[in-house]
């Protein structure tokens, strides 16, 4: 049994990670949230505490850390005796995090890939330009490292699995559609990170398609659906963490990602983009300051998580997949519909935070029962999907399927 739980971030995400943990506090122990800024990290104590979210009576305390420092990292880790490391900073800091758990035994998860700030839309597959190179030492020292563990990538990926695994004998194509059909009420704000968000929309679309990799650019294709809940929705294909890693291990000739954008959205990326304010490249101003476009953007923007009080309608993010089963064509669509005010109702963030928090702690419970603590770097379509679907269900974020016999909840 792993315990003890260090959560390095302190946003939305971070907020739901701390609550989930709360409430499983009986299996995964102590709790310990750190970032740069220790205040952040106390606000979201508080909310813990405020909400009852703590199941037992345990350690809950924040601490100021600079993540990209591993010594640091390391020195936290052991002091804290956390085990289970949850990841859920910036997408920068992933390969320090991941080296500090590798020295030091513990755990590892993360929500996203790792990027450098210098780079945008790399060469696919993605996950090969950082966290693969560790594969062999992680197997080597028998660390658990979870990759992509929140919702997309992470969730989708484990109903990735469950299709090809349970419903097809062979499948042709995999379609992961997120829409958001909530409103924050806001005139422009992301759901989070600014930063990170425009960079997955500034360079090249990688898609997976007849077995290779195509490229197109942002906005370049479409597609409108008749979704469950949300109805006739728009979106679009754009590059995506899963499709880096679910075309290398499953095996399946087309693996696509399309978001959903309103005009409104589109309108203003589209603008800001082409005045040169989405750069990550540094600029001189004219009194000789040196400045980052796109970190001026992102410093003029909502904080993601002061959206959520205000936040209303929800979210549904799922796989289509087609293919056959007994020589006939089937398709099936596996989805969650998430809720952006009763996520802010329990834990005081909105719905996008809340279906990427409670994945990592889902996980973080299976890494503590031994059930996924396979002493190896994996991504979640590599292990069993069903005892991760099945505790969602429990959690939050209830699974659904919908094919020919119908559309009903998804447990095994």
């Amino acid at each position: 049994m792993k315990k003890n739980v260090l959560i390095i971030g302190a946003g939305g995400v971070a907020q739901v990670v701390a609550h989930k943990c709360a409430q499983h506090n009986d299996v995964l122990g102590n709790i310990h949230i750190a970032s740069r800024t220790v205040a952040k990290c106390q606000q979201i104590v508080d909310s813990v505490r405020e909400k009852g979210s703590l199941k037992v009576a345990g350690e809950l305390q924040a601490h100021a850390l600079d993540a990209l420092d591993i010594e640091a990292t390391k020195a936290l880790i052991d002091k804290t005796q956390s085990q289970l490391v949850i990841n859920v900073g910036s997408a920068f800091i992933n390969m320090s995090v991941l080296q500090a758990c590798i020295e030091t035994g513990a755990a590892y998860l993360d929500t996203a890939i790792h990027e450098d700030p210098t780079k945008i839309c790399e060469n696919p597959p993605w996950y090969a330009n950082y966290e693969w190179k560790r594969k062999a030492i992680c197997e080597e020292k028998g660390i658990t490292a979870i990759l992509g563990a929140g919702f997309d990538p992470g969730v989708v990926n484990a109903y990735a699995a469950v299709a090809v695994n349970e419903y097809f004998d062979s499948v042709d194509s995999i379609d992961i559609i997120d829409i958001n059909a909530g409103s924050h009420g806001r005139y422009f704000a992301t759901n989070f990170d600014p930063e990170i968000n425009f960079r997955e929309f500034t360079g090249r679309v990688w898609s997976w398609q007849n077995n290779e990799w195509v490229q197109n650019r942002m906005f370049e294709h479409k597609r409108t659906d008749d979704l469950p809940v949300v109805g006739m929705q728009t979106s679009y294909m754009t590059g995506h963490d899963e499709i880096h890693s679910l075309s290398q291990n499953l095996g399946v000739p087309n693996v696509r990602f399309w978001m959903g954008f309103g005009e409104h959205y589109i309108n203003v990326f589209t603008v800001l983009k082409n005045l040169g304010l989405l750069s990550e490249q540094p600029v001189k101003t004219a009194e000789g300051l040196e400045v980052v476009p796109l970190k001026v953007v992102k410093a003029v923007l909502p904080d993601p998580s002061s959206l959520a009080p205000d936040y209303t309608g929800k979210t549904c993010i799922g796989d289509q997949v087609k293919g056959k089963k007994d020589g006939k064509d089937k398709e099936v669509f596996i989805y969650n519909v998430a809720d952006h005010a009763e996520a802010y109702a329990e834990v005081g963030s909105q719905g996008i935070s809340y279906t990427a928090g409670v994945p990592p702690v889902a996980a973080a419970l299976l890494i503590a029962s031994g059930e996924w603590d396979v002493k190896k770097m994996v991504n979640v379509e590599e292990l069993d999907p069903k005892p991760f679907i099945n505790l969602l269900n429990e959690m939050g974020l209830p699974t659904r399927i919908k094919d020919e016999q119908g559309d009903r909840p998804l447990s095994f």
